[in-house]
């Protein structure tokens, strides 16, 4: 299958490097070209991994953004959060009919998204997905180089507008055969683990954040006090599920700590896989690192504005964010991810529930 992948960060080495060995032709777009260039020379990205480092070749490596999606029947995009609006605006200018967007994870960028391209005058018949979590455990060793620890073996995934499922599910299970279908894009969104384990693990941990060179936040810095932040913090999440009628399996955060248990997105002891490999010893400045622009000020802000949308109660959450707020030095109630600021907070249920099927007025079945 012909597959784009957008971005340069870990997600997006690991799915271009992974895909490509599947046998996809994957083309490949970054917008610094600089940082880039060694992969646009080489046409190729290396993976390390026990058995050393081996050399994987992509069809196109470029920062021509038409070149690489154009012709593509899938789009990846393991970015941030925060890059999603400004992607958006440009990606608007280049998609074809019938192209299937995937966000992993999406902390409802599907939707985001969907609105942006569709108010930049996009009339291509494309559709979102979002899933929980990227697809790969994996860091970059440099530019050129990418370490994976881990694959997904869960991922449960909404499409937005949900009633083009069927067809989405289709072309995105070529390229992910471990998909679980769930019921649309916000169920998706609020199976994000980034905004649950994040949060905790870096606003509890900031002393040693601050003062030591390096701190691995998953290793001695996941202790008991801070997992049972985690577990409260899930609990609402879980809640607010409950209140708009998703159900089971919620994936309890707990079930990728405990892996004599169910199994979680990554299978069970991929956490210790995790610490063991090192790749996550690195450095964290808090103000500026994707674990607080994202699954702070996006993914833990739209938690809390949901909640009180529904009137559900998070007090962990809002405590959380409440503190995150003030480490950054901004209010991230009022300028992060929330339904007031996606223009969603005037909905009712049912017509959030109208607007997640059928999606914006320019839709069309794909």
């Amino acid at each position: 299958m012909e597959i784009a992948v957008i971005g340069g960060g870990n997600g997006a080495y690991a799915a271009a490097a992974d895909l490509a060995e599947q046998g996809h032709q994957v083309r490949m777009w970054r917008r610094n070209k600089k940082a880039f260039q060694e992969v646009i020379e080489k046409q190729s990205i290396n993976v390390k991994g026990n058995k050393g480092t081996r050399t994987v070749l992509l069809k196109l490596a470029s920062t021509d953004l038409r070149e690489v999606v154009q012709g593509a029947k899938l789009i990846v995009i393991p970015l941030p959060a925060f890059s999603q609006r400004s992607l958006a605006k440009q990606l608007a200018h280049v998609l074809e009919d019938s192209q299937v967007i995937f966000l992993p994870p999406g902390t409802f960028g599907s939707y985001l998204m969907s609105k942006e391209i569709a108010e930049e005058g996009c009339k291509a018949k494309v559709a979102f997905a979002e899933t929980g979590t990227l697809p790969y455990l994996a860091r970059k060793c440099d530019e050129k180089t990418v370490s994976i620890s881990a694959r997904a073996t869960r991922l449960p995934t909404g499409v937005f507008p949900s009633e083009q499922s069927e067809q989405v599910f289709s072309v995105l299970r070529e390229a992910f055969p471990s998909i679980e279908p769930i019921q649309d894009a916000l169920d998706g969104a609020l199976m994000n683990a980034g905004p649950i384990i994040h949060p905790p693990l870096i606003l509890m941990n900031a002393g040693p954040i601050e003062h030591f060179e390096k701190w691995d936040i998953h290793n001695e810095g996941t202790q008991a006090s801070i997992r049972n932040v985690h577990k409260a913090l899930d609990a609402e999440r879980i809640k607010i599920r409950e209140a708009l009628e998703y159900c089971e399996p919620h994936f309890p955060l707990d079930h990728h700590y405990n892996f004599e248990g169910e199994e979680w997105m990554y299978a069970n002891e991929a956490h210790e896989k995790l610490v063991d490999g090192g790749d996550w010893y690195e450095p964290i400045v808090l103000k500026t690192h994707r674990y607080m622009r994202e699954d702070v000020a996006c993914g833990l802000a739209f938690l809390v504005s949901i909640g009180e949308w529904l009137g559900v109660p998070v007090p962990t959450a809002k405590g959380l964010l409440s503190i995150g707020s003030a480490v950054v030095g901004e209010d991230l109630r009022q300028t992060g991810r929330t339904m007031e600021n996606l223009g969603l907070a005037s909905n009712t249920k049912e017509e959030l529930k109208e607007l997640l099927k059928k999606g914006f007025c320019h839709y069309e079945v794909i």
